[in-house]
């Protein structure tokens, strides 16, 4: 069977519940609106479902200019992003320094009483590039895209006592027809009209035991994959990606693994 999309995830929101799409831009840092806001607690380091498992409750959606947020017993925020004008800020993300935009003591104060901790609201600016792969990034953890197999997703359900959803991986896109674990040997994909390069495996945290519909933790996949998807220094699940060139993905669209490694 051919090999085809069937995901396309954006998280415009760093560490927040993901938004389905049916197509999407593609842009050298990734689905566009991707991590394109972040949380810094006091020290502008970023927060993420490491220090708080309640951020995968956070729904927001992103149109360019209104980003908007739910979650379990509060009011939507509703905020008119602040562009250039804002007070600008140092960050980190994993103790890299970048660039953000402060987006102003309202939107501050919504996530602080969500998440009972102080924090601001900062959108990405400047230029940030990945460590491997010659590729560009906004708030994700280290490169544009990360693409899953779902039959790597099937081979470790068939592992576990209770299978998982694929949004434990958070992953940007999802494909099928490549077999368990077929991402690993691909080096260059074409995804509709797009050239995609998979730079490198992604190895996994403490957040795929976090359930996206609860903020629950548990210790699965993490126990389950140290049996047999352990190397290059972690537990692998799924492909970091750099795209090699832009346009619009659309689910249905085909794979074709052009090079392979």
């Amino acid at each position: 069977m051919p090999a085809t999309l069937t995901e396309l995830n954006v998280y415009p929101v760093k560490s927040g519940g993901g938004t389905a799409l049916r197509t999407a831009e593609l842009l050298p840092t990734g689905l566009r609106y991707d991590r394109e806001f972040m949380l810094v607690n006091a020290e502008g380091r970023s927060l993420t479902q490491r220090d708080s498992g309640a951020m995968a409750l956070m729904r927001p959606s992103f149109d360019g200019e209104v980003l908007t947020v739910t979650a379990p017993g509060a009011a939507p925020l509703v905020h008119k992003a602040v562009t250039g004008d804002g007070e600008p800020r140092d960050v980190l993300v994993h103790w890299k320094e970048c660039r953000g935009v402060d987006q102003g003591d309202e939107a501050a104060a919504w996530f602080a009483d969500l998440l009972g901790r102080e924090c601001r609201l900062v959108r990405f600016a400047g230029r940030r590039e990945t460590s491997r792969g010659g590729g560009v990034v906004q708030y994700a953890d280290g490169y544009p895209l990360l693409l899953i197999s779902k039959e790597s997703l099937d081979d470790l359900n068939g592992r576990l006592a209770e299978p998982l959803p694929m949004n434990r991986f958070r992953p940007s896109l999802v494909v099928e027809g490549l077999g368990a674990f077929g991402e690993d040997g691909a080096r260059l994909l074409r995804i509709g009209g797009t050239l995609i390069e998979a730079i490198k495996p992604c190895t996994r945290c403490v957040i795929t035991t976090t359930d996206q519909e609860t903020g629950e933790r548990g210790r699965e996949p993490l126990r389950t994959l140290a049996a047999y998807r352990s190397g290059d220094g972690g537990l692998l699940f799924g492909q970091n990606c750099v795209p090699r060139t832009v346009g619009t993905l659309a689910v249905g669209d085909p794979v074709e693994i052009v090079e392979s490694r």
